[in-house]
C-alpha cells in the first residue's frame, strides 16, 4: 500500500468561503485568488467549486493557461502584470486583464501590436511600498495609458499593508481616493483581511479573496477562522506507523530535544519536512489523533514526526493523524494554529505541501 500521508481538498468549504466574501461585500464582484497553484490546493482541484466567482486572479501565465484549458471564459487578472514584452502576446491571445504598476509596462504596451485593446488595472502605491505608482506619478501614468490605442478600459487597484492589524486602512484609502477620485474606472482595493474586517469602511467594484477562500484567518490570532465562519479547504492527514513506550529519562528524535519525565507512549507518524511540514515545529505543536487533540514531541525529521499518545490508550498503529484540517470525526484543527506554533503563518503551510504528497481524488 502507498505511504499513508494524504492531502484532501474540500469543495464544499471553498464554496462556503467564497460565499462569505459575497456576504461581506454584497455590492462587489469577487476575484477568487488562485496564485501559487490555488495556495497549494491545486487549481484544477478547486476550479469547479470556485467557478461561480466573477473572476480569477493569479500571477503566472502558465496558471492562466490552465484556467482557460478548464474552459473558463470569464475574467482572469494578472496581479503583477506582465514580466516582459512578449507576455503581452499571450494576454492578447487568452484575453487576460493585467496590472500595470511601472512605467516599463506602459512602454511595452505602447510597442505591442494587437487588434484587441487590453483591459488594465493601474496600481497605486498607497503606502505598501511594493508595487505601484506613487501618487505623484499616478496621473501621468493614467494619461499615458489612456492615450494608447492598445488600451481599452483602465481600472484602479491598490493593496493594503495593515488591513489585518491595528493601523488599519484609513490612511491608504485617503491616499487612494484623493488620487483617483475624478478618474473614471472600476476599483479594487480589498484583500481577505479588508473584506472581513473593513467591508463597511471601503468601497470597490471588485474584492480579492485570497487566504480566506481557503479557510485561513487573515488576522489570526486576534480572530480565528471559526470567528469569521470560514471552513478549512485542505486537510493534511496521515497515520501512526509505529509506537514506542518510553520511561523517564528516555529521549525522542534527532538531537534528543525531548526527554520523557515519566512513562509514556509515543506514536510515529508518516509525515516530515520532505512532505512540507515545518521542521521548526516544536514540541507542543497541536495534532489530532483519532479526532483527539494531542501534541508533537521531539524534532520533526524528513519523513516522520512523533506525537504524544499518553492520554490516548485506544490509539496506536494505524490511527488517523490530522496535521491540520478536519478529522474523519469532524473535529477541526485550524492550519493557522499549527502555523502559529511553528512561528509562521497558515499561508506558508498551505503553499508548502510537497509534490510527493498525494491528493485525494476530488468528489464528483
Amino acid at each position: 500500500m502507498p505511504r499513508p500521508i494524504l492531502a484532501t481538498v474540500h469543495p464544499e468549504a471553498l464554496r462556503h468561503n467564497l460565499q462569505r466574501a459575497r456576504d461581506c461585500a454584497p455590492d462587489a464582484r469577487v476575484w477568487a485568488v488562485v496564485k501559487a497553484n490555488a495556495y497549494g490546493h491545486g487549481i484544477e482541484r478547486c476550479f469547479d467549486a470556485l467557478r461561480s466567482a466573477d473572476g480569477f486572479a493569479l500571477l503566472d501565465l502558465a496558471e492562466a493557461e490552465r484556467l482557460r484549458a478548464l474552459d473558463w471564459r470569464g475574467p482572469i487578472l494578472l496581479l503583477e502584470g506582465v514580466f516582459e514584452p512578449r507576455d503581452l502576446e499571450l494576454c492578447s491571445r487568452l484575453h487576460l486583464w493585467h496590472t500595470v504598476h511601472c512605467s516599463e509596462q506602459i512602454d511595452w504596451l505602447a510597442a505591442h501590436k494587437t487588434q484587441v485593446p487590453h483591459r488594465v488595472f493601474l496600481k497605486l502605491n498607497s503606502g505598501m511600498n511594493r508595487l505601484g505608482f506613487t501618487p505623484a506619478a499616478f496621473r501621468s501614468a493614467w494619461a499615458r495609458l489612456n492615450a494608447l490605442p492598445q488600451v481599452d478600459e483602465i481600472s484602479f487597484m491598490t493593496h493594503f499593508s495593515d488591513a489585518d492589524g491595528v493601523r488599519g486602512i484609513a490612511h491608504q484609502i485617503a491616499v487612494f481616493e484623493e488620487t483617483t477620485s475624478d478618474l473614471p474606472g472600476e476599483r479594487t482595493l480589498s484583500n481577505s483581511a479588508a473584506i472581513l474586517r473593513h467591508a463597511k469602511g471601503v468601497s470597490g467594484d471588485w474584492v480579492r479573496e485570497g487566504v480566506a477562500l481557503y479557510g485561513g484567518a487573515p488576522d489570526f490570532p486576534e480572530k480565528t477562522a471559526s470567528d469569521w465562519d470560514l471552513l478549512p479547504a485542505m486537510t493534511l492527514s496521515s497515520r501512526v506507523i509505529g509506537v514506542q513506550s518510553l520511561q523517564a529519562g528516555d529521549t525522542v528524535g534527532y538531537g534528543s530535544t525531548f526527554t520523557a519525565e515519566g512513562a509514556m507512549r509515543v506514536g510515529v507518524v508518516a509525515c516530515g519536512y520532505a512532505d512540507g511540514y515545518p521542521r521548526h515545529a516544536p514540541t507542543g505543536t497541536p495534532a489530532l489523533v483519532d479526532g483527539v487533540r494531542t501534541r508533537l514531541i521531539g524534532r520533526v525529521s524528513m519523513d516522520m514526526l512523533m506525537v504524544d499518545l499518553s492520554a490516548l490508550p485506544g490509539s496506536g498503529m494505524g490511527s488517523e493523524v490530522v496535521l491540520w484540517g478536519r478529522s474523519s470525526a469532524g473535529v477541526v484543527l485550524p492550519v493557522d494554529e499549527v502555523a502559529s506554533a511553528a512561528g509562521t503563518i497558515g499561508y506558508e503551510l498551505m503553499c508548502a505541501v510537497a509534490p510527493r504528497v498525494p491528493f485525494a481524488p476530488s468528489p464528483a
